[in-house]
Parts: C-alpha cells; sequence; structure tokens
C-alpha cells in the first residue's frame, strides 16, 4: 500500500498536464470543431424562442408531464409531428468568461488524480513497477473520465460521434496520468 500523501506530485504534475492537453485539444486542434451543427434559420429560431422568457435549465420539447400522457394519442402525435428538442438555456449577457469553468476543470482533474491515487496506492507498494502502477492509474483515470459519457446515447439521444471524441478524449488524459503515475511513483 502506498499512502496517498506520498502520491501529490503525480496528482498535481498529471493534473496540469491534462489542464494544457485539453485546451490543446479543444481550442488548436480540428477534432471538436464540427462537434454541435448549426441551426437552420438560426435567427429565426431565436426571435422564436425569445419571447416565452425561458429561465435558464435544461428542456425536452415535447415533454409529457405522466406515464398516462406518453402513452395518449395526443403525446404520440406530437412525437410523430417533432421536432423532438433537448436544450440547454444559458443565461442571456455578455459571452461567459471562461475562468470559472477553467477553474472547475483544473479541480476536476486533480480529484480525478486523487481517485487515482488512491485507487492505486491501495493496490500498489511504494518501488511498484511502472507497467503496473501505469495499469492501475490509466484503468483507473479511463474509468472516471469516460464511462459515465456512455449513458448519454443510451438515454439523452447523444450522437456517438460526440460519445466517441469523448471516450478518444478519456483515453488520452488516461494515458498522461498513468505515465505519469508510473514515473513519479514512489520507490
Amino acid at each position: 500500500m502506498t499512502h496517498i500523501h506520498a502520491l501529490w506530485l503525480p496528482i498535481l504534475l498529471s493534473s496540469v498536464a491534462v489542464f494544457i492537453l485539453s485546451s490543446i485539444i479543444h481550442t488548436v486542434l480540428p477534432w471538436h470543431k464540427g462537434d454541435y451543427k448549426k441551426v437552420p434559420n438560426e435567427d429565426k429560431v431565436r426571435d422564436a424562442i425569445r419571447p416565452l422568457a425561458m429561465p435558464p435549465g435544461e428542456y425536452m420539447i415535447p415533454r409529457a408531464s405522466s406515464g398516462k400522457e406518453v402513452r395518449s394519442p395526443e403525446f404520440t402525435q406530437k412525437i410523430k409531428d417533432g421536432p423532438i428538442l433537448l436544450v440547454t438555456v444559458r443565461p442571456n449577457g455578455l459571452i461567459p468568461s471562461m475562468t470559472p469553468r477553467m477553474i472547475s476543470w483544473f479541480i476536476y482533474n486533480i480529484v480525478i488524480g486523487i481517485f487515482v491515487a488512491y485507487i492505486a496506492g491501495r493496490a500498489l507498494p511504494p518501488g511498484a513497477p511502472y507497467l503496473h502502477v501505469f495499469r492501475f492509474a490509466g484503468a483507473t483515470a479511463f474509468f472516471c473520465y469516460v464511462v459515465a459519457q456512455w449513458e448519454m446515447p443510451i438515454w439523452w439521444w447523444r450522437s456517438m460521434s460526440l460519445t466517441i471524441k469523448g471516450t478518444v478524449d478519456g483515453l488520452i488524459y488516461a494515458l498522461v496520468i498513468a505515465g505519469f503515475f508510473g514515473w513519479l511513483w514512489p520507490r
């Protein structure tokens, strides 16, 4: 067993590395440029929705109020007629600052590093071989970054393209974390 306090350096350095790498993947590389499609007639859609003054939140259109309503002919017709939407409404105003999201993302990476340290630390002693550490750290990080994404196409119709891209991103992040933990594992 390796104590988590002995793993603060790989936690911190792998968090920094994933933060930088993810910034490059999302802003420099074209990998995520086409993730979201532009709505046809965007201005007309915005003009139609704006008067509704929808507060920020998550919405489903159409949305039944009960199981009984889901089985009603009226609701079935709404589904047939479409469109069917899952919508996130954000607050109006200036373009939101990325600073709070970037800070949250960095903290999230640290939390994943802590989980990786806990699981690998419980399984492996100081001086464990690089590949053993790499395997435990990489698998744990992969599960943290990726597994929950796969419920999105199952329940929320998220595109498989976005899910697969998120999985590849998570695999890359997991490999980086595994490398740092293997390299900096206490001897």
